[in-house]
């Protein structure tokens, strides 16, 4: 039959380019098809590499944390700034617009409150309502070295297999306990393990001492969790040497909502992760910024 097709503009097929296949831009991940690649660019952006994921799934096991009282007042406001946001399914359904389209990494472990042993932990989410919710990712605790290692490493090997399946990725996070040390040898064990039992990306702490040869060790991306709150230019420091230490951003939470100006930490925090900006500057930017704040 003839081609239905009445363009009298002559065929151009390129036969003197080759065809091209374009390596996928986060490390460790060529191997993974369309769709998670696809959600992972929801997290990282695609022109740096990099990330600002803003974490505010502190009540599964704190409660009201401060500074998170009322999400949909302090966190709302920071949404056009997020590269992807990690928190509950109950606080996403409850108070996030269905019109954030970023990156969403659903909190996917829990079980005991601060009252208890956190390590004992189990999958809290099932896949279908990760599908349903438009995951990019479900994040899962691991105690490598605590109590209940094994069953948290049990946890995150599950959700491996069941985001595999539908093209979900799987964030790792290595928990301390009181009782390990966190120093470098210890980070590049847990960061390791949870890269070779299938993590897609991995979400850990950062060490002022031999960071670049965790990165380096660890097959996939690597994002730094901010931690307890510090003075902003230290937040800021640390947000910088991270990724200057092979870092692919930052999950950070309490250093940007209990910030005394949340809007401008997280956009400072923007410019170091994806441009560079020097910690100096950078806080130089955060003064003025809060202070054009304050005079509004």
């Amino acid at each position: 039959m003839p081609e239905a097709d009445h363009s009298k503009k002559q065929k151009e097929y390129y036969v003197n380019i080759p065809a091209k296949s374009q390596p996928f831009f986060l490390k460790g991940l060529n191997a993974y098809g369309w769709g998670l690649q696809n959600r992972m660019s929801n997290i990282f952006n695609p022109a740096s590499g990099r990330t600002v994921m803003l974490a505010f799934d502190h009540g599964y096991f704190q409660g009201p944390t401060t500074g998170l009282e009322r999400i949909d007042v302090t966190i709302l406001p920071l949404l056009p700034y997020t590269d992807t946001l990690m928190l509950t399914r109950g606080i996403l359904r409850s108070i996030i617009p269905p019109t954030y389209t970023n990156g969403v990494v659903l909190r996917a472990s829990g079980g005991p409150s601060i009252l208890k042993e956190l390590s004992n932990e189990q999958i809290a989410l099932d896949i279908e309502e990760a599908i349903r919710l438009n995951a990019a990712a479900m994040a899962v605790q691991v105690f490598v070295g605590g109590q209940y290692e094994t069953q948290s490493i049990h946890n995150l090997t599950r959700l491996v297999d069941m985001g595999n399946k539908y093209g979900i990725a799987t964030l790792g996070v290595t928990a301390v306990g009181k009782e390990l040390t966190r120093d470098a040898k210890y980070i590049r064990l847990a960061t390791r393990m949870l890269a070779e039992l299938g993590a897609t990306y991995v979400k850990t702490y950062y060490v002022e001492e031999g960071f670049d040869t965790v990165t380096a060790a660890c097959p996939v991306p690597i994002v730094i969790a901010g931690g307890k709150k510090i003075p902003e230019k230290d937040a800021l420091v640390m947000a910088y040497n991270a990724v200057q230490d092979g870092a692919a951003g930052v999950d950070m939470g309490r250093n940007i909502f209990q910030s005394e100006a949340p809007i401008a930490m997280i956009k400072c925090v923007r410019e170091v992760v994806h441009n560079g900006l020097k910690p100096d500057k950078a806080y130089e930017m955060y003064l003025d910024l809060k202070g054009q704040s304050k005079n509004k």
